[in-house]
Formats: C-alpha cells, structure tokens, sequence
C-alpha cells in the first residue's frame, strides 16, 4: 500500500471532522468507506484528531463507531462556506451591539476574515452595519443583506420591490422602487436600510425582509450626507416621529404618578423617574403625539397630576370622553 502524503492526509482529516460534526454517531466501518480507507486508517485519524484536542469517543455496540463530543477545551472548527459567511455576519452584528462583546467580537471576526477563501472575503468585506439598539435578530435573507451592502459600498441605487404589511399577494403589483442607499442598520430585531429617494427627495427607512433587489443595480450616485451624521440617532428620530436630526420625542410632558420611583422605572423606557415621596413619582417622558403621550402614562394605572404642558392636560380629557363613549356611559 503506497504512503499517503501529508497533504492527503490533511485533507482526510478535515473530511473525517466535517463527517464526525455532521452527525451524532459513526460506524467505523461507514467513515472507512466514505473516506476510502481502511478502518485502521481511520482509528489512526482518529487519534490524530484527539491529539488536535477534539474528543471524540468510541461508541460500543455490533458495528463499532465514533461520536464527538463537547469538551473542557475549545479545540480549532471547521465550517462550510455558508457557516463561515453567517459567523462573520454575525460577529459584525456583534461588534456594534453595546453588549460588552465589542473587543472580542473583533478579534473573533480578525481571525474568521484571515482564514476565509478571498472570494468569502469579499462578501463579508461589503457588510456595513450599524446596530441602533440590542438584541438584533434578522430575519432577512443572507443574500439581500449582501446586495444592500454592496450598493451601498459601489454608491450604486437600488431598484427593488417591496411587499407592504397586510398586502394581498394577487393584488396588481406596484413599480419598481428606486433609492440610494447609504446604511443597513439592525434596530429591535429588524434590519432597516437607510437611503435617499429621489423621487420624493427626502429620506426613507425601508425594511430590508419586505425588500426583494432587481437586478441589475441603477447607476452610480453623488453621496449626501445623512441629516445630523448619525445614522443611529436619525433611525431613533424617525421612529420617535421628530425631525431628521433631532432624537427627541415631538410631545413631552411632566407628570406626579401616585407610585413609589421604584415602580415606575422599569416602564418609564426613556423617560427621566425623579422620588419625589416615598409613594410619589415625577415623570418627564414623550411619544410622537399628546394622545398617545396621555395613553401610555394611563398605563400605570394610578392618580396623574399634570404639570406641563396644556396640552397633555387636554389630550388627557380628550381620553377620558373616549372611553366615557367606549363604557356606554358618555
């Protein structure tokens, strides 16, 4: 029987692991003919892969085989392409979550991006992500996050379709729509992108799982620069309801809930919590309307005293005679 080489002994290792990972257990006799060796062969691969620190166990039984399992020490990974383009999308996410992670998410993504093929590379390398918020889980297609991407690196508009909330499927189709994109930005579990439409010269936020990319992309663009230069802080304005460049709620106002401070922090979301007793709270919050404002402070189910402005004051009568008409009594 001739010498394998190194590196076909190599490339049977890798093999063997990428087998071994797939599934939970091996009969020796099925890795030996799979790899194309003797099951001797494969014992001795074995404890080669035991000596890199993978632990793997023989298991009993007619056939003989091999499981590997978890162990005490992080032994070197083998992904397929697809894992290792997810790894490093992932790890991007992560660098930007404000999860105390940012240093060794890095360092992690340093280390995947040298190893991966230039043409993985590549398409990692178009990612440009910002995180508003944590806890990002997209739901969006690999593929699209790396076509938005691109067009936003080459600065080229993209021409795509996108399916409205509770739009019926056989209803006529609308027209292609046109942006210059300039952030993808991962917010609350939702990826969002950023861009520029010249039709309606103003600034929109598309999301990015209702979007399906034409191809190919429309031309090249003159980049502008995003109102207030904070893509993070404009996604948080736009959502708030304000202006392109100002973070801040359009309705605020002052309130004393009836509730000691301890009570109402953990749903006071943005909103400043000052004791002011022992069962006495000031409250200074906003939402994007004195209705929705009066609304979400009669959450706290307790007495509210207003203390500014008017007009929280009136939109707080306005809901007391809505559900005076809602309970059949106005």
């Amino acid at each position: 029987m001739p010498i394998a080489s190194s590196t076909t002994t190599s490339n049977r290792l890798l093999s063997l692991l990428s087998m071994l990972q797939a599934r939970r257990d091996w009969p020796g006799g099925a890795l030996a003919e799979r790899l194309g060796v003797s099951e001797r062969t494969v014992r001795r691969d074995v404890d080669r892969l035991r000596e890199l620190g993978y632990p793997i166990r023989a298991v009993k039984g007619p056939d003989g085989g091999y499981r590997l399992e978890a162990g005490s020490q992080m032994p070197p990974l083998l992904f397929d392409e697809d894992q290792a383009v997810a790894l490093a999308v992932a790890l991007r996410i992560a660098v930007g979550t404000g999860a105390g992670i940012e240093e060794a998410a890095a360092r992690a993504l340093a280390t995947v991006r040298q190893v991966l093929p230039s043409r993985l590379r590549q398409r990692v390398d178009v990612l440009e992500i910002s995180a508003a918020g944590r806890g990002a889980d997209p739901q969006v297609d690999t593929d699209v996050l790396l076509t938005l991407s691109t067009a936003i690196r080459a600065r080229e508009e993209l021409r795509f379709d996108y399916r409205s909330p509770g739009r019926p499927e056989h209803t006529e189709p609308r027209p292609i729509r046109r942006v210059q994109p300039h952030h993808l930005v991962a917010r609350a579990g939702r990826w969002y992108l950023v861009g520029w439409d010249p039709e309606r010269e103003d600034w929109r936020i598309h999301r990015a799982d209702r979007m399906t990319p034409r191809v190919p992309h429309g031309p090249r663009f003159a980049r502008r620069e995003l109102p207030g230069g904070d893509v993070t802080a404009f996604l948080s304005a736009r959502f708030k309801g304000s202006d392109n460049s100002t973070d801040e709620w359009p309705c605020r106002g002052e309130v004393i809930l009836d509730l000691p401070a301890a009570e109402v922090a953990p749903f006071a979301g943005d909103g400043v919590v000052e004791e002011v007793g022992a069962t006495r709270t000031r409250l200074t919050t906003g939402a994007w309307s004195w209705a929705a404002l009066a609304a979400a402070l009669a959450r706290f189910d307790t007495e509210i005293e207003v203390i500014a402005p008017p007009d929280l004051r009136a939109a707080f009568a306005e809901l007391s005679r809505h559900a005076d008409r809602a309970a059949g009594t106005g």
